[in-house]
């Protein structure tokens, strides 16, 4: 079997990543300070700051592919520590796309719908990036770097994600769901409209963009939902009973990352070429115990 680095997989989409790919590739896995263990993956410790970190690691493995899912992805904390997350956001990828172009193989980035303003959804790959936070700045100077370096790299724009987390990640959904059951009440947005995806739904998505002759893709969701009515779905077909939900609005909670208001993707490009998310509901039926 050819073999496929994949960068962040403590986090939540390398974790759901090593362990999609194991069913047609040999699987190596890069961590930062959260250890773990993945049956089928070989998983090891690395700075990716650390540019000779990574050179060695390249030279151990000679990987045939790699999917760059680490990063700092959180937008308040980019905002806030901007130069902390331009090292792992945008040097260290840009780092490993020139060793993927020295080796003449293909690197999947996974890029962000916070490169938009939302202010024309929804967005397609040819509409013009006008990122509003820090993080969304590094995710496209990001893109542009990697480009450069390595003409095999494939950008993918991932919607929100949510799902499982594995042993030491989570999504946005988690904390969330931990707020309901402890009885409190949620304040959700009706005014952030996103095309979201289970985990599951975005590593499927990765995996056949590797396998795809396209240099960018989106691969949100069929469904556009605000915070708010994804919840609702979520309450239901979760059977959460406790806690409630209530309706804010952007404006009334403040931030430290700008949010734009709606980064719903047009991804009927994927689409076309065979990506298929399942309905929102489906994918959420599926966590049923599990989250």
């Amino acid at each position: 079997m050819k073999k496929l680095l994949i960068t962040g997989s403590s986090g939540f989409l390398g974790w759901h990543l090593c362990q999609m790919a194991q069913a047609e590739w040999e699987v190596f896995g890069t961590y930062s300070s959260h250890e773990i263990t993945i049956p089928g993956c070989q998983l090891m410790p690395v700075d990716l700051t650390d540019f000779q970190a990574i050179k060695s690691l390249f030279q151990e493995i000679s990987p045939d592919a790699v999917i760059h899912a680490a990063a700092q992805s959180q937008p308040n904390v980019c905002q806030t520590y901007p130069e902390e997350s331009y090292k792992i956001n945008v040097t260290a990828a840009s780092d490993l796309a020139g060793l993927c172009g020295d080796a003449e193989i293909p690197c999947v980035f996974t890029s962000t719908d916070l490169v938009f303003d939302g202010l024309n959804p929804p967005y397609a790959e040819t509409d013009a990036v006008c990122p509003v936070s820090r993080y969304g700045e590094q995710k496209v100077e990001a893109e542009v770097e990697m480009r450069d370096r390595n003409p095999q790299t494939i950008v993918c724009r991932m919607p929100l994600m949510f799902g499982e987390g594995g042993p030491a990640a989570q999504s946005f959904l988690q904390p969330m769901l931990q707020t309901l059951r402890s009885g409190q009440e949620l304040a959700l947005f009706t005014d952030e409209f996103r095309t979201p995806v289970s985990g599951k739904t975005a590593s499927q998505g990765l995996l056949f963009a590797l396998k795809q002759n396209e240099k960018l893709l989106h691969l949100g969701g069929k469904e556009r939902v605000s915070r708010y009515s994804f919840f609702e779905q979520v309450i239901e077909i979760l059977e959460v009973k406790q806690g409630r939900i209530k309706p804010c609005r952007q404006q009334d909670v403040k931030m430290s990352a700008p949010r734009p208001p709606d980064v719903s993707l047009d991804s009927s490009k994927a689409f076309s070429l065979g990506y298929n998310p399942l309905p929102l509901r489906s994918q959420l039926v599926e966590l049923l115990g599990r989250v």
